[in-house]
């Protein structure tokens, strides 16, 4: 037993103290993705999950900084402690559970497709014929949209993207015939550009939820317990309200 405690500290140091150990946490966003995380026009993070985790980081008495990342590699980058949370509109899937934990779910979402306003092709059109289609990459539906076509034979080219935002600009310009992208975007997109949105195209819904190391025990625990006390207060429906996520 350790009876000195700089001792103590120095054992702590070695083996990787838990993120709660600092008074500062860093939370990796898609800086792209409104209108859950983005930067806005001053140049600072913004975005609904940006200031649920800014509400989140007060009630729990530790600062927090909102690290844009590539959506892509945003995983490993919780995993080589370049950040300490992902509180960024992201899936809770299978898949990912296996590398991360998350937090209760907070939302449910579903993936639509976004074509040209006007456009009249159907979701069909766009699965069963030669057409080109934007995800962007690292999502949940990339991965679902390659598997589906590769088992029931789809012929639709798959184009991948940094972000949903850059697929929809490659719609109004013409470049693909659609974009696939979770709901609350499309809306965003759709209320904001000559974009619409014209259906589900068979996915599942999803839960999102943030995601923390695994056997980070203690973070989880405390950003679950102030994540339950923010929805149940006034200011979740402030931000539902600020962000338009009430469609």
């Amino acid at each position: 037993m350790f009876r000195h405690p700089l001792l103590l500290v120095i054992v702590l140091m070695l083996c990787g103290a838990p993120a709660l150990a600092a008074d500062k946490l860093i939370n990796g966003i898609d800086a792209n993705f409104p209108p859950f995380a983005f930067i806005d026009t001053t140049g600072a993070p913004s975005g609904f999950d940006v200031e649920a985790m800014n509400w989140i980081a007060k009630d729990m008495g530790v600062e927090v900084s909102h690290q844009p990342i590539e959506w892509d590699g945003i995983i490993t980058s919780l995993l080589t402690k370049k950040i300490d949370i992902i509180a960024s509109g992201m899936s809770i899937t299978a898949d990912r559970a296996k590398k991360v934990d998350f937090t209760i779910p907070y939302w449910v979402i579903k993936q639509v497709l976004v074509t040209k306003k006007g456009s009249p092709l159907t979701v069909n059109e766009i699965l069963t014929g030669k057409k080109i289609l934007g995800v962007q990459q690292g999502t949940s539906e990339a991965k679902w949209l390659k598997e589906q076509a590769a088992a029931k034979g789809y012929t639709f080219e798959l184009r991948y993207y940094n972000s949903s935002p850059l697929a929809v600009e490659d719609v109004l310009n013409g470049r693909i015939d659609a974009a696939a992208m979770d709901d609350a975007p499309a809306h965003d997109a759709a209320s904001k550009k000559e974009v619409q949105i014209i259906g589900t195209f068979g996915m599942e819904e999803e839960e999102f939820g943030y995601a923390v190391r695994k056997g980070d025990k203690e973070l989880l625990a405390r950003v679950n317990a102030s994540l339950q006390k923010l929805m149940a207060s006034p200011d979740w429906e402030a931000l539902k309200a600020k962000y338009e996520l009430n469609k």
